[in-house]
């Protein structure tokens, strides 16, 4: 006959604890406390085992528990193994993993992405596996690896052969002219800001009040049109190292970005500019049409000539980013932030309304459009 077993003597505490758990809508917590209770009060477990329906086995475990750990007890443990047993070996586990950064489309398939069945194959055609598994078992032991679904993540290279030397050519370039006191550094880029195309933004709201973002169309009436571009300038000031860069200059256009605007944009900076004191603009921009075509190269250079000559006005020293390289222009992070802040979730902004916003957000002066100079036959 087994020895009969009863809980320790309860403390105050533990047995407050244990009658507030006769209240609890956790069944686990409930049963449990009855038990302790119980046992607490002299019945053996054979009785306890009889009243509560149980078996004396687990009367047995619970008053073990709790003599053992205390109120830890009441604390369900998971249910889910200890051990992970699977067709794959530890050896085999590195390989799976392995295989993962191969495409599948070297081991003859027609596809270039995996999926769990496609592994589960592979794996046994290469013996990683000595029989055949299912995609639960590559599920399970993939998440036992830290391995588990996410979206692809969209990545971008610059094809620029030339793309690392040109790189610290820029930033060689910004280190020298940040130490000079008569230099100016800027950023220069144009963006299409659109009446009708809703950003990507995450934003506070709850589940009652839920932000929508709503589409809206155009009416045959509206006179505005369905974007504005602009042209903006990111100015760098300070140290290299830490650079400043929270001055923008803009400029809405009527139409699109063009070589006689872009010319008239350059010379209204340099006007700016030349203001302040400075004495030379290095100007870091990317390989836009309307920034290498001819007519703007010419204006630079002739520019600089007069400058050179005059000994008065303003140099401009262009540096061409590598081609595709967007993150090498710090001006462009801006244009995503000030979409999202200007948004409106209402209703349709006009083209005056836009304006207002963009330039309230980048705390940049109202200027009138650029316009492009009609020629006089």
């Amino acid at each position: 006959m087994r020895a009969s077993i009863f809980t320790r003597p309860l403390t105050k505490d533990e047995r407050n604890q244990l009658q507030a758990g006769l209240r609890t809508t956790d069944a686990f917590v409930l049963r449990r406390c009855q038990i302790l209770l119980a046992s607490a009060r002299g019945k053996p477990v054979s009785v306890i085992a009889e009243y509560l329906g149980c078996s004396q086995p687990t009367v047995r475990t619970v008053i073990h528990d709790f003599n053992a750990t205390g109120l830890s007890a009441l604390q369900e443990d998971s249910s889910r193994p200890h051990q992970l047993y699977t067709s794959f070996s530890e050896e085999g586990k590195h390989q799976l993993k392995d295989l993962l950064h191969r495409s599948p489309r070297e081991f003859g398939k027609d596809r270039s992405t995996w999926t769990l069945e496609l592994v589960a194959q592979v794996c046994f055609e290469l013996h990683i596996v000595t029989t055949p598994i299912s995609y639960e078992t590559v599920r399970r032991v993939l998440l036992s690896l830290g391995i588990n679904w996410k979206r692809a993540k969209h990545w971008i290279t610059s094809p620029d052969p030339q793309y690392l030397q040109k790189k610290r050519t820029r930033d060689r370039l910004i280190a020298w002219a940040s130490s000079q006191s008569t230099w100016a550094i800027g950023f220069q880029d144009e963006v299409w800001w659109s009446r009708f195309a809703l950003p990507r933004m995450h934003t506070w709201q709850d589940e009652e009040h839920p932000i929508r973002l709503v589409e809206q169309s155009r009416q045959k009436d509206d006179p505005d049109p369905k974007a504005l571009a602009c042209y903006g300038v990111l100015w760098q000031e300070g140290i290299a190292s830490a650079p400043i860069r929270k001055k923008m200059s803009l400029r809405f256009v009527k139409g699109r970005p063009v070589s006689d605007l872009t010319i008239q944009f350059l010379d209204w900076c340099c006007t700016k500019l030349q203001k302040q004191g400075k004495t030379a603009w290095l100007l870091i921009w990317d390989n836009a049409p309307w920034h290498v075509s001819k007519m703007v190269r010419s204006w630079i250079r002739q520019h600089n000539i007069i400058v050179k000559k005059d000994k008065k006005g303003l140099r401009i020293l262009p540096f061409f980013l590598p081609t595709k390289s967007p993150w090498l222009n710090p001006i462009e992070p801006k244009w995503v932030y000030g979409k999202r802040n200007i948004v409106e979730t209402t209703g349709l902004l006009t083209a005056e309304q836009l304006e207002t916003r963009v330039y309230a957000y980048y705390e940049s002066p109202y200027e009138p459009h650029l316009v492009i100079h009609k020629k006089v036959v």
